[in-house]
């Protein structure tokens, strides 16, 4: 039952991060990671994953995996390790990968995201499916960001966050690393200049802030250019996740 205790403490952020790991839940997402370079401590199953065919495929394929610890439980106890509504019987304990800005330094060309205070997880594994689709370099969250590990975010993401060079960071280090690099730090606001009339240059960070209060001050002040979506409706905003894909479509080089 350790792996059981272990998936209920995951819960928490503090767990994740003192411990460096995270649960993936749901068919689906225990696929993408299975399917992906980061390492799995192991899978924790109820009677439900083998009610439908998908279910009973992805745990054939779980019994073939040499080394992978499993844990059978029932379904009350899997209920009480999991994050959603309508359990699908099937979570995964993995290791958070290291990842660090460093990372992608020395890139001729180089494209980021940089999540300033946007706490919404449907919103940030959307932004990161986003990003890994148009070829981004990577995402950068920024403190105040909701934790890029919490089980909500790694569903959203589809398995992106496992392929993308998704991490958080400090202000301080993101300012050091873009001055190195000699990227320019852009921000999305609504009365920033039409993305359709800028020419975005090859080393480019855009910066994004949170639902309703936008970029915080530090990070629009260290902007050098805001820049927005054209809208030719009357409502008054876009969703922060749909606004996003717009402008990272929009400055693809």
């Amino acid at each position: 039952m350790r792996l059981l205790t272990t998936a209920r403490d995951l819960s928490r952020r503090k767990a994740r991060e003192r411990d460096g790991l995270f649960v993936a839940e749901g068919v689906r997402a225990v696929e993408e990671l299975l399917a992906s370079p980061l390492v799995v401590q192991g899978v924790l199953c109820g009677p439900q994953l083998l009610d439908n065919e998908r279910g009973a495929h992805l745990r054939a394929e779980i019994e073939r995996r040499e080394g992978l610890h499993v844990s059978d439980v029932s379904e009350g106890e899997f209920a009480s390790a999991a994050s959603t509504e309508s359990p699908q019987g099937v979570l995964a304990v993995g290791e958070v990968p290291a990842r660090s800005l460093s990372d992608l330094a020395g890139r001729a060309t180089c494209r980021l995201l940089v999540l300033d205070s946007v706490q919404d997880p449907g919103n940030v594994g959307t932004m990161l499916r986003t990003a890994h689709a148009l070829g981004l370099d990577g995402t950068v969250a920024l403190p105040g960001t909701v934790d890029l590990w919490n089980a909500k975010v790694v569903r959203s993401a589809m398995g992106s966050l496992f392929k993308h060079h998704a991490l958080h960071t400090s202000l301080d280090v993101l300012d050091g690393f873009l001055a190195g690099q000699e990227i320019a730090l852009w921000g999305a606001d609504a009365a920033g200049s039409s993305v359709k009339t800028l020419s975005p240059p090859a080393r480019l960070a855009l910066a994004v802030g949170g639902e309703g209060a936008g970029l915080t001050t530090a990070v629009r002040e260290r902007a050098t250019q805001l820049v927005s979506v054209d809208m030719r409706g009357d409502a008054e905003s876009l969703n922060v996740a749909v606004a996003t894909g717009i402008l990272l479509y929009e400055l693809q080089p």
